[in-house]
């Protein structure tokens, strides 16, 4: 089996490719440890992982995965141009690892002009011509931002995340603290979206696919019903930036 890993600053998500493909979401070196261990009979012919952790945080667990399954682990790294995408950065080594690879992976779905759209801690956005050239995009909070600044801010705003999920089953006017905040910040990110397709459109009319990942990609999905939901984008990338012999 190969082991993928995306290693956020907090969270580690990671999925196995096999014939039964399994995966997960954990939160550190030593929980992914477990988890894996748990897998009765697991022989990994490789992993690959894509990582904006400090060089030291990221050898840690590179040593740790090879001393406990003796495979050969791959890590993706800054590129000028993968998988017929040309980095659009003018410091290209300065873009995202993570969001890199989602633009790659996109291209490599759409076979023409895409817009790519992360919806987590941050928002970002991307734009990538037909003929690969990665053309920019924008960065603006996510909603967990936007809402701790203002539970940061704001001290008469409190509330848990319970709640929180609970605002968000409508979207109309709130009629308490919670339900203001939590859909005036699902608003935002609406309109943001939106705005980026308006973008997309005055370049490419409507010859360009649209793609969503993220964990509140939920959140814009009505907005964009002609939008491609796909939670594992990264990885879709980041085969392209470690092919390994098991795939």
């Amino acid at each position: 089996m190969i082991l993928e890993l995306d290693c956020g600053n907090s969270l580690i998500k990671w999925r196995l490719l096999g014939r039964d493909p399994v995966g997960g979401v954990v939160g550190s070196d030593d929980e992914l440890l477990r988890a894996l261990r748990a897998m009765a009979g697991l022989v990994l012919e490789g992993c690959r992982l894509v990582s904006v952790r400090s060089d030291a945080e990221t050898s840690a667990l590179v040593a740790a995965l090879t001393a406990e399954f003796g495979c050969r682990v791959l890590c993706a790294q800054p590129a000028q141009v993968l998988a017929g995408v040309r980095n659009g950065y003018d410091e290209y080594a300065r873009l995202g690892l993570d969001r890199w690879l989602a633009v790659v992976g996109a291209y490599q779905l759409a076979r023409g002009a895409c817009l790519v759209l992360d919806l987590g801690t941050a928002v970002t956005s991307d734009f990538v011509a037909a003929d690969g050239e990665h053309l920019g995009g924008f960065i603006c909070p996510g909603l967990p931002l936007m809402r701790n600044q203002l539970r940061t801010h704001t001290r008469r705003i409190r509330y848990d995340d319970a709640a929180a999920m609970q605002a968000l089953q409508s979207l109309v006017p709130g009629r308490s603290t919670v339900e203001a905040v939590e859909r005036g910040c699902a608003l935002m990110l609406r309109g943001f979206v939106l705005t980026q397709v308006e973008i997309a459109r005055e370049r490419w009319g409507d010859e360009f696919s649209i793609y969503l990942t993220g964990g509140d990609a939920g959140l814009v999905c009505e907005v964009l019903p002609q939008a491609r939901l796909v939670s594992d984008l990264v990885f879709v990338g980041l085969a392209q930036a470690c092919p390994l012999s098991g795939d």
